[in-house]
């Protein structure tokens, strides 16, 4: 059974930080493909940022220059550190596994933890 936790979601306002953290179990590898993806009211849930095993990165370029993502391979974690947020970063975000050579048949998908960005 694989589960992805995410933690560090809140009430933040603009200009500030915060950093999430989704932690795997079960059968979550280093070899998978990680990410972060949020959803706001009336919108499609939207890709923010990737990283493979192997550490490569790839982000939104509305997140670009602020937003960080990161592994702890060895603790199965991955992070999402948010800089300079926005209003607009205002969302529920979720955390993502994805198998790199079978991706429809292990992809998983955490609870999501819920940020808003508001003076």
């Amino acid at each position: 059974q694989v589960q992805l936790v995410e933690s560090g979601g809140g009430l933040v306002q603009p200009g500030g930080s915060l950093r999430l953290s989704c932690a795997g179990s079960g059968s979550i590898s280093s070899i998978y493909d990680m990410g972060w993806y949020r959803q706001a009211p009336g919108k499609q849930r939207e890709l923010v940022a990737r990283i493979t095993g192997g550490g490569s990165t790839a982000y939104a370029d509305s997140v670009k220059g602020r937003f960080t993502i990161s592994r702890d391979n060895a603790k199965n974690t991955v992070y999402l550190q948010m800089n300079s947020l926005k209003a607009e970063d205002t969302a529920v975000y979720y955390c993502n596994a994805r198998h790199p050579i079978r991706p429809g048949r292990y992809d998983y998908w955490g609870q999501g933890t819920q940020v808003t960005v508001s003076s």
